[in-house]
């Protein structure tokens, strides 16, 4: 087996080519090609993989290319996690909503439209160069944001063997697992949603359903001091009756978030270069042979787990359950069939079967349609370059601004990244 991954140079890749090392067994993997078209991220990062791998022992070799073409060709399976204009970009998207007082993250807001726009085009010629060079393989998406973007490549692509992969469901499970003191396999999750903007619906282990233990849980005083991020309020859990995702707290928890963002001093990808700075110095000693502990801090966790889980269950029809984004088909009755959502799936030699759910209830069926609504117009929009879409775009999303203010601030986005719509 061969895979390719675009984005090679990615401080994540040191931890995905970990997993692969554990699992190259199982999948038969004889190849992996990291391109990536900075090339001095490229020859750290790719020579640090080198040398995980014969430090390991491991029975695949790993290539460098800046020529995509070489990745794509004859592969089985193409990981994309790029980042066009690097953390440079997302420090500009954040800026962007603190300018106009909206919210700039890197997936949701206005920042998250901006990296949608600059990315769709790329993940859209990396579409047809596949279609033509590995016809009959699967592309995993992990490029924020990611469902969005698989919106774009499952509706608007001639690729349609694409799942996106996020980790924030995974880490989710893995909390409750923790916290429960059980494996993670143990706990079966009805999740449903969006990317990052997802509930937990249902939680059992070994089959008893645990849901109310869980909710009670997190509406105590105890629940948010002992989880990172989820900081809503008791009367929120109570009256959802679920668990929502801890970035929901970007719809639920609006005011406070953006002023926590405004009070910061560093934007979060001023923190990520810093951080990407050390990785990279660790990662350029010719001593370093295993994965470092500070990636721990570039997030992400679970990140080569799922990678590798999604790869195996695939090529080896596991029937393995995993969240991922993947084609609606009438799953969640409240969306069109073709809507790409983030839901617990079936894996196996076919793609991903999304496990049918209840119909939603009503405010969380109002924000996921207009989320959903906002993603196919950013995906109009990239595709066509149509000045009105955008506008469109960027008055539906639910963080984005009113009508009355939407066009100065899609003129701001669009000149700040050089973007020409019409």
């Amino acid at each position: 087996m061969k895979i390719g991954i675009i984005g090679g140079g990615s401080t994540y890749t040191p931890e995905l080519i970990e997993g692969l090392i554990g699992r190259a067994g199982a999948i038969g993997l004889a190849e992996v090609v990291l391109m990536d078209n900075d090339p001095e991220r490229l020859a750290i990062v790719g020579e640090f993989a080198k040398r995980m791998v014969t430090h390991a022992a491991a029975p695949f070799r790993v290539v460098l290319t800046a020529k995509r073409a070489e990745a794509l060709d004859g592969a089985s399976f193409v990981l994309t996690q790029f980042r066009v204009g690097h953390q440079q970009a997302r420090h500009q998207d954040e800026l962007l909503g603190l300018r106009h007082s909206l919210i700039g993250q890197e997936t949701t807001g206005i920042g998250g439209m901006a990296k949608a726009l600059r990315t769709l085009p790329v993940i859209f010629d990396i579409c047809d160069e596949m279609d033509r060079l590995a016809p009959g393989a699967w592309l995993l998406n992990f490029t924020n944001p990611s469902g969005l973007v698989t919106e774009g490549i499952l509706n608007h692509t001639p690729v349609k063997r694409a799942i996106g992969l996020c980790n924030v469901p995974i880490d989710m499970k893995m909390t409750v697992a923790k916290f429960f003191g059980v494996d993670e396999s143990e706990i079966d999750m009805e999740f449903v949603g969006l990317n990052h903007l997802g509930w937990i619906r249902r939680v059992a282990i070994k089959g008893e359903d645990i849901t109310a233990r869980v909710l009670e849980f997190l509406a105590s005083d105890q629940g948010p001091a002992n989880i990172p991020d989820v900081d809503y309020k008791p009367e929120l859990i109570r009256a959802l009756g679920a668990v929502p995702l801890y970035y929901n707290r970007y719809y639920y928890n609006t005011e406070r978030v953006l002023a926590q963002l405004q009070a910061k001093p560093k934007t979060r990808a001023e923190e990520v270069i810093d951080i990407e700075n050390k990785l990279l110095a660790k990662y350029a000693d010719p001593k370093q042979v295993t994965k470092p502990p500070e990636l721990d801090e570039r997030g992400g966790a679970y990140y080569s787990k799922i990678a590798v889980q999604l790869i195996e269950a695939i090529a080896n029809d596991t029937g393995d359950e995993m969240v991922v984004n993947t084609q609606n088909r009438g799953a969640i009755p409240d969306l069109p069939a073709t809507s790409v959502v983030e839901i617990t799936a079936r894996i196996g030699k076919d793609g991903a079967t999304p496990r049918h759910v209840a119909p939603l209830e009503p405010s969380v069926r109002a924000l996921i349609q207009r989320a959903k609504a906002y993603e196919e117009l950013t995906v109009e929009a990239a595709k066509t370059r149509s000045y009105d879409a955008a506008l469109r775009a960027i008055f539906t999303n639910p963080l984005g601004p009113t009508a009355d203010r939407a066009k100065p601030v899609l003129d701001d986005l669009l000149a700040t990244n050089a973007l020409d719509y019409r």
